[in-house]
């Protein structure tokens, strides 16, 4: 159902049932699947991997030229996942030679104004609200939700099931679990609320509070706190994964509660 006032470029794959509406453009070297609908006014570039049942809203620019000086025009990609939503006038550059693409996963929410730059990768089920900028090579892990106006720097990482407080400044990693917000940002407890939504049980929940009672309010460093955690506390699966999460981290984790 493609509108004649759309130029879609003969070489790009396009499935049957997708809608493109007037004024969107289409390049080569472009793939979008079934069932996904490709709003006004919208330019995809070469190298989008679209998914099925993408909505993607008026003014949105898809696989876009990485606003990255590094950037030597190699043949790169971005993949958008299933069922995810791009709402007005959000920009997603694609990879460069770092990762060779940028993802933003399935059941996604991307609201107006969002960019999201090169190398970036966002896992499934994220909320990312209202002019949320991510410079390049982040990752945003699932069920993480970005607070609208938000800045996040470049490499950092973003744990799942996270909630940042809208503004915040993301210069630091943020450890899965966690509720983050203040300035400089600050650990704020974990994310109860969203985990509960999401099938937590209240016994998973207290063991990830008291994981982070170590890692957060006991005034240790992150060495000490972590090697006692692995002492003191039971194996499991969100265990093991903060504690990679927090050792793997390159540019450090964000800061513990204070008065």
């Amino acid at each position: 159902m493609n509108q004649p006032l759309a130029y879609i470029h003969p070489q790009a794959k396009i499935a049957r049932n997708v809608v493109i509406e007037p004024f969107s453009t289409i390049h080569k070297n472009v793939t979008i699947d079934e069932g996904t609908w490709i709003g006004p006014n919208v330019t995809i570039f070469e190298g989008a991997r679209i998914g099925k049942n993408v909505k993607i809203f008026p003014g949105a620019s898809i696989s876009a030229v990485p606003q990255d000086l590094k950037y030597k025009g190699e043949e790169t990609e971005t993949f958008i996942g299933d069922n995810t939503v791009i709402r007005e006038y959000v920009t997603v550059s694609r990879g460069t030679d770092d990762r060779d693409k940028t993802v933003i996963g399935s059941n996604c929410l991307l609201m107006a104004y969002v960019h999201v730059a090169h190398d970036c990768i966002i896992g499934d089920n994220c909320i990312i609200a209202n002019a949320v900028q991510i410079a390049g090579h982040v990752t945003v892990n699932d069920y993480a939700i970005i607070g609208g106006s938000s800045a996040i720097h470049q490499f950092v990482k973003v744990g799942a099931h996270t909630m940042l407080s809208g503004g915040s400044l993301v210069r630091k990693d943020v450890p899965p679990y966690t509720k983050a917000a203040r300035e400089p940002l600050t650990y704020c407890g974990i994310n109860s609320i969203g985990l509960r939504r999401r099938g937590f049980s209240s016994e998973k929940i207290n063991e990830i509070q008291e994981i982070y009672r170590y890692v957060f309010l006991k005034g240790l460093n992150n060495s000490k706190a972590l090697d006692l955690v692995e002492l003191e506390l039971a194996p499991s699966k969100e265990r093991d994964e903060i504690i990679n999460f927090i050792r793997s981290s390159d540019r450090g984790v964000m800061k513990g509660y204070s008065y």
